[in-house]
């Protein structure tokens, strides 16, 4: 399979000359399996380019939303195979106790939020997701909840031997002392174990995350850690913070390095072959 990144902003989405390289959409990864479907990871605004440039599209789109922030879904009223009947859309996402998917979602797609209901969208299909494994055509996906505030999802996409792991939003590190600590129980090691690709949060510097400890997110370092701890074959770095530049970024690229990790900056446009 194959993903490309077309959103890797976290937070809020930031446009200018100082984030053309890295983007300044916010979070979502196209992964195409080899069986020829298309799955989305995440609806932040780098789904509305992703929609623009989709070519012929399969009839059937599986999007996957790890949690609903907003930056996360700000982009799905604007992905236009949703307003075609020829295309089934399906909608996987966290429900709670209180809320299924369904009402959840409709709380930000309807007015004074935005002026289309969900109700008068055509052709897709909302499905509540409960930790644990689906089949999505070839591809074997797991979901399972991550550190971060709210209710959110790592996804795991296993066709055949190849395995992505998307974890976007992400503080292993929270309540740590001396991290990483044990895998067994660090969030996130499960679903990241041996991967071929991982996609992971790296949003904060170290001194930025002394003040923003409990806010949900990785620093460099971490990711790094993370990374060799669940023994994984290359990281992605992601939801990189607005306020970071392109320069920022390739500085942080440059000081941290693993001996044991393929590190790769995640810049918009990114185009990686997931094999085992």
């Amino acid at each position: 399979m194959r993903a490309r990144l077309w959103g890797t902003r976290g937070s809020l989405a930031r446009s200018g000359p100082e984030t053309v390289r890295y983007g300044g959409d916010t979070s979502s990864v196209e992964v195409r399996p080899a069986d020829g479907g298309l799955i989305v990871l995440d609806a932040g605004s780098g789904i509305v380019r992703l929609g623009e440039n989709i070519g012929t599209p399969p009839p059937r789109i599986d999007i996957l939303l790890s949690h609903l922030h907003m930056d996360h879904i700000q982009g799905l009223g604007f992905f236009t195979p949703l307003y075609s009947e020829d295309i089934v859309v399906h909608i996987w996402g966290p429900a709670t106790a209180a809320l299924d998917l369904r009402s959840r979602l409709s709380r930000y797609l309807s007015p004074p939020l935005f002026p289309v209901r969900l109700r008068d969208l055509v052709g897709f299909e909302i499905h509540d997701l409960a930790p644990g494994t689906m089949q999505l055509g070839q591809v074997a996906v797991t979901a399972d909840v991550v550190c971060h505030p709210g209710h959110t999802f790592g996804f795991r996409l296993q066709e055949g031997s190849a395995a992505l792991t998307y974890i976007p939003d992400h503080e292993p590190a929270l309540g740590v002392r001396n991290f990483p600590g044990s895998a067994e129980w660090t969030s996130g090691t499960a679903l990241a174990a041996n991967a071929d690709l991982l996609i992971h949060d790296a949003q904060y510097s170290d001194d930025e995350y002394e003040a923003r400890a409990g806010w949900g997110h990785s620093t460099f370092s971490h990711a790094i850690a993370f990374a060799e701890l669940a023994e994984v074959r290359r990281m992605v770095t992601f939801h990189h913070d607005p306020s970071h530049s392109d320069d920022f970024l390739d500085r942080a690229a440059a000081a941290f390095t693993s001996d044991s990790v393929e590190v790769v900056s995640g810049t918009v446009g990114a185009d990686f072959e997931v094999s085992g």
